[in-house]
């Protein structure tokens, strides 16, 4: 009898006692005669139904298959016949016993725990379905999930920067909310014409913005807004394309903010995803060397690289910005092709000869070679150096390969590019075939945050030194700004002509709410509890309401020199993913996403530690 029809002689919820015990007399009864009932119809059914046994064992009992003589021509003896009606009959009793002796025990059972074991046997039986590994419906490991520290922090307890990360909060709902009212599922948002906008550089993907907020919604708490992201990536995000996307971008916004948005929240979704995605991208380094293209089309698996990068070559910071990223996806999908693929990088580099020790932004594919002589620590050189720091960092300290890589490097800068100025400004210069040029980018105001980073474990008695040189990069990004009549700072600015840290050239006096400067004063902040970082970022916060913010949202401006603001009419995914994320880390307390815990790629995802006595437990996230 199915166990529901016994469960009424339960329950009686309308009595004080309610033990599964307390039957009255007649209840007794009427057991007493289901039980009688079902004993003769099992005994009655053994010995008047034709292979009865069969139907019993594989119907009534689930027990495992009667093992019989199946023979029945004429080499059957009736000897061995009776013998296995013996054994059959013997078998039979035990299992009806022990069925028996099984709904007497649910019997026992109160509904709640009846209920209780039906979803631990539904859920048993799924996993044991779900295939060879450990693997799910998508071919995933297992993972047992712990959320690493940090994910959301305390109140601040002073008053006034509890006040001003409220308002940062502020800012970046009013950037969201506009997005959704107006752009939502596109890429961008024109914040001025309030409509989407799409970038080439995502090919057909859409939803850029909602990607690359999600974790600052997470650690905003903002979780109504993050439901809603979540929502849409599970329903609406879609890399079945016919279009050809910059390997880069999606991978530090995409992969990285779905990743990131995994770590922080435990959802599943967000690693299908960015498996899938990570997979997509791997025909991009069928090339020669193994070094990537730049281009991919995800539906060929076709690639190239762009036609103005010195004779077809990669760039550094391009095919040097996939390592973290790619090392999580490695963990999460079980699958060593991810880490293969960016340390076989490495391995072409180090056969390289650097230039004064330095890396050139160009490096052809195909032969392996160097391209053009161009460094920068700026634009298509900036986060290759970046990440061999985060990924010794990363790597919990054991990728000796990385550190050593990292350090030289940084040496090599400050012998060739690292100048100051006459009035005492220190800065990054380009390198162009020998030749120092003068300038330098807001995306090299990154540099004072990452030596900060690194000059811990900086190698001899360089620590104290390398801090030194992490503040005054600060400063002179700091008075990059501050030259300017908008208080915001320009695409890049120049040293030469008896001109200090102020844009020469029309193309350089733009700003499109870059985070670099920020997210250095966040760094300088939790390393040094200076206040002055906080009053610049302050700064930048009054600036960003007074001279970006529209009614839809936020725009760039094409002239930070300008006596008023003409915009540029974009409001970028990295504003939201970067600028807001750092302004509130650098009014938050040093617990929110500490960094023995958390690195953050170079869109300001933030992903976990792999600590190295967790290797031993590879399905299992810090």
């Amino acid at each position: 009898m199915p166990v529901a029809t016994l469960l009424p002689f339960t329950a009686t919820p309308n009595r004080k006692s309610a033990s599964p015990t307390s039957f009255r007399l007649t209840e007794k009864f009427i057991l007493l005669l289901v039980f009688s009932a079902f004993i003769t119809l099992c005994f009655g059914a053994i010995f008047f139904l034709p292979d009865s046994s069969k139907l019993l064992s594989g119907v009534f009992f689930h027990s495992s298959a009667v093992e019989t003589n199946t023979h029945t021509g004429p080499d059957s003896s009736d000897a061995g016949s009776a013998g296995n009606d013996d054994r059959l009959l013997a078998k039979i009793k035990k299992d009806h016993e022990k069925a028996l002796l099984e709904a007497k025990d649910t019997l026992q059972k109160l509904p709640d725990v009846i209920q209780n074991d039906i979803l631990a046997d539904k859920a048993k039986v799924t996993k044991e379905s779900m295939g060879k590994g450990g693997k799910d419906g998508n071919n995933l490991p297992f993972i047992e999930y712990h959320r690493p520290p940090g994910a959301t922090g305390l109140e601040p307890q002073d008053p006034e920067t509890r006040e001003r990360r409220a308002k940062i909060k502020e800012m970046m709902k009013h950037a969201w909310d506009s997005y959704k009212r107006y752009a939502w599922g596109s890429n961008e948002l024109r914040p001025v014409s309030k409509h989407g906008h799409s970038s080439n550089l995502f090919g057909s993907i859409k939803g850029a913005t909602i990607v690359d907020a999600l974790d600052t919604l997470y650690i905003m708490e903002m979780f109504e807004e993050f439901d809603a992201a979540t929502d849409w990536v599970e329903k609406s995000l879609d890399f079945n394309v016919n279009a050809e996307v910059s390997v880069f971008e999606v991978n530090i916004r995409f992969v990285g903010g779905l990743l990131s948005a995994y770590y922080l929240s435990g959802k599943e979704v967000f690693r299908r995803k960015a498996v899938e995605l990570g997979e997509k991208l791997l025909p991009a380094f069928k090339t020669p060397t193994g070094i990537p293209w730049a281009l991919l089309n995800l539906k060929s698996g076709i690639g190239r690289n762009w036609p103005w990068a010195s004779g077809g070559s990669s760039i550094l910071a391009e095919y040097g910005t996939l390592h973290l990223e790619f090392m999580h996806l490695s963990r999460l999908s079980g699958n060593p092709e991810f880490a293969q693929k960016v340390m076989n990088i490495r391995k072409v580099l180090n056969r390289l000869e650097k230039p004064q020790g330095l890396y050139p932004n160009y490096l052809n594919p195909n032969s392996g070679q160097w391209g053009q002589h161009h460094v920068s620590v700026g634009g298509l050189g900036d986060s290759f150096y970046e990440y061999l720091l985060k990924a010794w960092l990363m790597s919990d300290k054991t990728d000796e390969e990385g550190k050593k890589m990292y350090y030289d490097a940084l040496q090599a800068i400050e012998t060739n590019l690292m100048r100051k100025s006459t009035n005492g400004l220190t800065y990054i210069a380009e390198w162009k075939g020998g030749l120092l040029e003068h300038k330098m980018g807001h995306l090299t105001c990154f540099a004072g945050g990452m030596i900060a980073l690194g000059a811990d474990g900086a190698p001899g008695d360089k620590t104290g030194h390398q801090m030194e040189q992490a503040a005054e990069i600060a400063r002179t990004c700091h008075e990059s700004y501050a030259r300017t009549t908008l208080k915001l700072g320009p695409e890049a600015f120049r040293f030469d002509g008896g001109v200090e840290a102020i844009a020469t050239r029309q193309n350089e006096k733009y700003f499109i709410l870059r985070p670099e400067v920020i997210e250095t004063y966040m760094y300088m902040w939790r390393f040094t509890h200076d206040p002055k970082y906080r009053e610049w970022g302050w700064e930048a916060v009054q600036a960003l309401e007074q001279h970006c913010r529209v009614e839809g949202g936020y725009s760039g401006v094409r002239d930070v020199y300008a006596l008023s603001p003409n915009y540029d009419d974009v409001q970028q995914s990295f504003y939201l993913a970067e600028t807001l994320k750092y302004l509130y880390l650098l009014f938050s307390e040093d617990d929110h996403l500490p960094f023995e815990h958390w690195v953050f790629n170079t869109e300001a995802h933030p992903l976990p530690v792999i600590r190295k006595d967790k290797t031993d437990r590879p399905n299992e996230v810090e």
